[in-house]
């Protein structure tokens, strides 16, 4: 009894959690104070100060400021061209970003962005990207809901409730709209370009793309499709940057090659036109002789049909004899024509007979 009736204090648990929390938090503002000067010294060692303050560092500043300048200058290069196309519609914004990127304007910024596209094609070859992910997603969970869970049990309030933002992040209508916008120009630059390397409105890009489509179908057959997009990326970033860096001798020798060109178009041309000249004169010729041998015939036809005594049968035509050879002939030539009326011939045995009487004097007795 003496014990339940005695005058001493027993803690409540609202002391207790006062004083846990004052604990908790003061413990954290001496890791926090203890992390700082541990940072603060760190910073002002002497080894410490001649790496950021010497030569290395001012260059590392200064190659840091110029990628800086470069990037800026890359998304600053996003504006709609002045030049239409062949149809009069504008290009979107996207057809000036690009055309810097890939001519190697701001080389820092173009690089970076070759071993960018270099990287992610090797790491979606030889990494699970989606394996790592989950397990990324569920590791996060899991630290969570534990901080959240042995915070509440050993400390009555979660850990994970103490990070929390007092305001969740949302992204803003502007920024959608900006973000839609941007989404909107990009796929429109590929369709945009696509229908103008099919209706060959840039011969050159028209022809570039049909030869590596022709050479893409062929190595499908034993290139994977990461070798083919890391063939293609390589091809499509380095091309520009080897022309820039050779352009002299690389246009040189385009010159040499069109001057070759024009003059083998040149000789075929004056060949074809010597060729259709001949050939026309040719023409020329049989045509003039075959309208000659039809006027001919016209006429001649017109000739026999205007006399009375024309027949309605064709009339063969024999070949023209000269007068010169043709012997003269007179009426005296020609014997005198019967006046008298034809009497009928006698009997053949009559004839017979009178033939025999006028043979037997010559046969000799």
């Amino acid at each position: 009894m003496s014990d339940l009736t005695s005058d001493s204090v027993v803690p409540s648990i609202e002391n207790h959690t006062s004083n846990g929390s004052t604990n908790l938090e003061s413990a954290k503002n001496t890791v926090i104070n203890n992390a700082s000067a541990a940072a603060n010294a760190v910073a002002n060692h002497p080894v410490t100060q001649s790496v950021t303050n010497g030569p290395v560092a001012e260059s590392v500043k200064n190659e840091h400021a110029k990628t800086q300048a470069e990037f800026s200058n890359l998304a600053a290069s996003r504006t709609t061209p002045t030049t239409p196309t062949a149809t009069g519609q504008q290009l979107t914004h996207y057809h000036s970003f690009f055309n810097s990127l890939l001519s190697w304007n701001n080389p820092r910024a173009s690089g970076i962005a070759y071993v960018s596209v270099v990287a992610f094609i090797f790491a979606a070859r030889y990494l699970d990207i989606l394996r790592y992910t989950f397990k990324i997603t569920w590791m996060t969970l899991g630290v969570t809901v534990l901080a959240e869970v042995l915070g509440k049990a050993l400390l009555s309030h979660g850990l994970t409730s103490q990070i929390r933002p007092r305001k969740y992040y949302t992204v803003s209508k502007r920024t959608l709209d900006s973000l839609t916008g941007d989404v909107n120009e990009f796929i429109n630059f590929f369709v945009i370009e696509s229908q103008r390397i099919i209706f060959a409105e840039n011969v050159f890009a028209s022809a570039t793309a049909f030869l590596g489509a022709f050479i893409s179908y062929y190595l499908i057959k034993f290139v994977p499709l990461w070798g083919l997009s890391l063939i293609a990326t390589s091809v499509l970033f380095l091309s520009p940057l080897i022309y820039k860096t050779n352009k002299e001798v690389i246009d040189h020798y385009v010159k040499q090659a069109a001057d070759i060109a024009n003059q083998q178009t040149e000789q075929v041309r004056q060949i074809a036109s010597h060729h259709a000249a001949r050939a026309t004169e040719t023409t020329k010729q049989y045509v003039g002789e075959y309208s000659h041998k039809a006027q001919e015939m016209i006429s001649s036809a017109r000739g026999r049909s205007v006399s009375p005594t024309a027949s309605a049968k064709p009339v063969k035509t024999e070949p023209e004899i000269k007068k010169e050879n043709i012997p003269a002939y007179k009426a005296e030539d020609f014997p005198a024509a019967p006046k008298e009326e034809f009497k009928a011939s006698p009997p053949v045995e009559e004839l017979a007979d009178s033939l025999k009487s006028e043979e037997e004097p010559l046969i000799a007795t």
